[in-house]
């Protein structure tokens, strides 16, 4: 079981994507994503959320990321932080707030 110590150790941020791009070089379907961590900066990151979401519906939303993970090598490309979702049958659906929410919120 984890404890709330160890939730306590993520760094989990809200963030908006401003740009999207295709991946060709990943094994999986996936898009390159540039997102804006306020205080935190631009960071990227891959994500394989190709089956629910086109590149033009993912361009301004605000995601929720876990931002202290070790940068990880995906092909020729850094990716920074993980964006969280949920699996569902038909592909990974994108957590987000439901309110306005500072850019580089933390998350807890």
């Amino acid at each position: 079981m984890a404890t709330f110590d160890d939730f306590e150790k993520l760094d989990i941020r809200v963030g908006k994507i401003i740009e999207v791009n295709d991946f060709p070089k990943a094994r999986k379907p996936a898009y390159k994503l540039t997102i804006d961590l306020g205080q935190l900066g631009i960071k990227r990151s891959s994500a394989q959320i190709t089956d629910l979401y086109k590149k033009e519906d993912l361009l301004d939303r605000e995601v929720i990321c876990v931002a202290n993970f070790p940068p990880k090598q995906i092909a020729d490309f850094i990716s920074e932080v993980l964006v969280l979702g949920v699996y569902t049958d038909k592909g990974v659906v994108l957590l987000k707030p439901d309110r306005d929410v500072p850019l580089g919120g933390k998350i807890g």
